[in-house]
């Protein structure tokens, strides 16, 4: 009897070894006497004791850090960039059969990438066309990493470290860039009103009794601030158009 018991429970041991119970977002990799089966799940699946073996692969998206990579931009400016990295298995037989482990192979893949990618540019390029970067870099990793059954949905530049040599150098590049938008912007002021006094130029140059409205409007403006005593020359001009008229 105690014979019987004991082979009784390593049946009911295979049978729960036997028994797996994936998640919505996971697969089953199995292999049968080494070769490969396929992929099943999620729910409940059947092993066969002894002969079967399982490997789990997750279909969610894995988001992780690519670590600071020492660059040198193409114009030789060395900088250390960092990224973030976003891919996810669309095929688990792949994932398992084609390389060692994926999770390990893609982040590399990434860093290189990173690296040769990024030397091509120059620092200022890499400053402004930060899209158009990334799309490039997604696009690398993403077509090398499709063998491995894994897509590749975002490669993207996180964080430029500068030395401070360089951002130094690029304030001051900043500020003279703000200085010359401010002379201009003055000029084109002082270009503006001069041609304006040049048409009243022009105007008075015809109608000289303007020349003496204007005089007596600047008195007004004058006369309407509170001042007590208010000292102002007569223009020989505006007398002696009032006496030509008396007389």
């Amino acid at each position: 009897m105690p014979g019987i018991a004991i082979v009784i429970g390593l049946v009911v041991l295979l049978l729960l070894s036997a028994i797996k119970v994936l998640n919505e977002y996971e697969r089953a990799v199995i292999f049968r006497l080494g070769r490969l089966i396929g992929a099943k799940g999620p729910g409940i699946i059947f092993l066969i004791p002894i002969v079967d073996r399982m490997r789990r692969i997750s279909l969610r998206t894995v988001v992780t850090d690519i670590p600071p990579q020492d660059v040198i931009t193409k114009d030789n400016v060395s900088i250390k960039v960092n990224a973030v990295l976003n891919f996810r298995v669309i095929d688990p037989n792949r994932a398992v059969v084609e390389v060692e482990n994926f999770l390990y192979a893609t982040g590399q893949l990434a860093q290189t990438t990173l690296r040769s990618v990024l030397g091509q540019f120059e620092l200022d390029d890499l400053l402004a066309e930060r899209e158009k970067i990334n799309h490039k870099l997604q696009e690398i990793v993403d077509a090398h990493a499709d063998p491995w059954g894994v897509k590749v949905s975002l490669v993207e530049v996180k964080h430029v470290d500068l030395p401070v040599e360089m951002q130094r150098a690029m304030a001051k590049q900043a500020e003279a860039e703000r200085e010359r938008r401010a002379k201009i912007i003055a000029a084109e002021g002082e270009y503006q009103a001069s041609t304006k006094l040049a048409a009243a130029a022009a105007i008075i140059a015809e109608h000289p009794i303007a020349l003496q409205l204007r005089y007596l409007q600047t008195l007004a403006e004058i006369a309407s601030e509170n001042n007590s005593t208010t000292i102002f020359p007569v223009p020989i001009d505006l007398i002696k158009m009032f006496m030509d008229k008396k007389g």
